[in-house]
Formats: structure tokens, sequence, C-alpha cells
């Protein structure tokens, strides 16, 4: 039983490091659309079609700096959140996962005559799929909603 429980716990741990270490996706838009969530890894987008990644996006309004800069609050005030560019009406940025300390990404456009901020999130590991991004965002969605 010893055994059993500490080769768990070693695939667990390997599984784990190997997901941290793994290298940021390429985002981006291509044509004002995200790329298409992989069916194998914990993403969201509000450009999705399909249930399991659909995501709202984040209503917004007013004068895009102001937006995106009440954006970034938002992503740092998220656990383990971080702005690695902000340019225009794009935002792009990275979370740490609340379990497995693995790196997911997020990518943000604020579309204004929409009123809205389109959104594409996912993790960089494939393993354990605890919805992190899911969550990431609607924390983001939380704190913003309360700074307008």
């Amino acid at each position: 039983m010893k055994q059993l429980l500490l080769t768990t716990l070693i695939a667990v741990s390997l599984a784990a490091f190997s997901a941290c270490s793994t290298k940021a996706p390429d985002l981006g838009m291509a044509e004002g659309k995200f790329a298409v969530c992989p069916a194998n890894v914990d993403c969201v987008s509000s450009q999705a079609t399909d249930a399991k990644h659909r995501i709202d996006p984040i209503k917004a309004t007013g004068d895009p700096n102001k937006v995106m800069v009440d954006l970034g609050r938002a992503v740092e005030s998220v656990f383990g959140g971080k702005v690695l560019l902000s340019e225009g009406n794009y935002l792009r940025a990275e979370f740490k996962s609340s379990i497995l300390r693995t790196m997911d990404d997020a990518e943000f456009l604020y579309d204004q005559q929409a009123g809205l901020i389109q959104i594409h999130a996912l993790s960089r590991g494939e393993v354990l799929d605890f919805s992190d991004s899911r969550d990431q965002i609607e924390e983001v969605r939380m704190f913003f909603s309360n700074m307008q």
C-alpha cells in the first residue's frame, strides 16, 4: 500500500513538473478571431461555439485606455495573475494555477463598439484538468466589474 501511494505521488509530481515547464503557446488574433480551443486542454473562449469551451465575454463600456488599465488591474488582482503585454485594445496575461502551480495563458480583446471584452484562456499543461482557466476568468470578471 505504501509503495502504491509513493508511486502515485511521484507520478503526480512528475506530471506537474513537466506541465510547469511547458512553453507558452503562440497566442494572438487572426482576422479578428482567437485560436480554436484544443480538445484535450483546459481552455475557454468567448468565441467558442461548444458548451465545454464557451464563456461569456466581459461587459465593458467607456474609454479604451481606462478599460484596459482596469482590466490589467483585475488580472493582477487574481492569484498568480500577471500582465505580459497591453497594447491598444489587446491584453495578454499569464496565471499560475492554484493547485499544481502550472502556468495558464489568457488574452483579452476590448471591442468598444460591442461593449465587450472577448476572452481566450488556456492551460499550458494537459494533465489533471481542474478548470483553472474558467475560474481565473470568472475572478477577472468579478474584479473588473467592481472597478466599473
